[in-house]
């Protein structure tokens, strides 16, 4: 099914013609996105956590260290909400009230466990690290059993989801439109700057030609 179904939580309700609930929109957003903010509730108390995720077909991966909350909560089957966030620019009007960003966003649903077999673990690890930077697993040392120990990996199923793109320019009032007032768009660009190697480098040590290829 490509189509996740409009439920109650994921319908877009103001500007409608923004919204989908296709999987070929919304898991590029997902993979391309470095940061998730994870939203689930303990005692009554709303939290959000920030954090780097990664995704396999319809299952979303999220790591932490075993005293994590957030992963507590996920270990007992509860649901949670996880947001994705894509800002591409500003969109400036001509009047105050119409200025707005260009983004893509995703906001899913779902429920999960906490994986405990080994390799399982170490699966959902290398799709994390190759999420954050294609190649990376290949070079790194990869974690040793105590680390793999002290690391809680959770699986959550995502059962429904929509995006939401602002791609467009201002729609400022038509009386607006003559104010001698710029108005546009300006780009916003997520890209990897220059590298800064850690000062214990040995001397001579090339950098690596994966990480010359920005993944994003």
């Amino acid at each position: 099914m490509s189509e996740f179904p409009a439920t109650k939580l994921t319908k877009i309700n103001r500007i409608p013609e923004r919204g989908s609930y296709e999987r070929a929109v919304i898991y590029p957003i997902i993979d391309e996105a470095l940061i998730c903010h994870v939203g689930f509730e303990v005692d009554g108390q709303p939290i959000i956590i920030p954090t780097i995720h990664a995704r396999l077909d319809d299952m979303l991966y999220l790591h932490g260290a075993k005293a994590s909350r957030m992963l507590k909560h996920i270990a007992v089957g509860h649901p949670v909400c996880v947001a994705f966030t894509l800002l591409d620019g500003i969109i400036f009007a001509r009047s105050l009230f119409e200025h707005s960003l260009r983004y893509r966003s995703v906001v899913a649903f779902g429920s999960g466990g906490l994986l405990e077999n080994a390799e399982e673990k170490l699966a959902a690890l290398r799709v994390i690290s190759e999420h954050v930077w294609p190649g990376r697993w290949q070079e790194a040392r990869l974690p040793n059993a105590k680390e793999l120990d002290a690391t809680s990996i959770a699986a959550v199923q995502i059962t429904k989801a929509s995006a939401k793109v602002q791609d467009g320019f201002p729609t400022d009032a038509v009386g607006d439109l003559a104010l001698p007032v710029w108005a546009g768009v300006i780009p916003i660009q997520f890209q990897a700057g220059e590298p800064i190697p850690d000062p214990q480098l040995p001397a001579g040590l090339p950098f690596p030609e994966y990480l010359k290829r920005n993944p994003r």
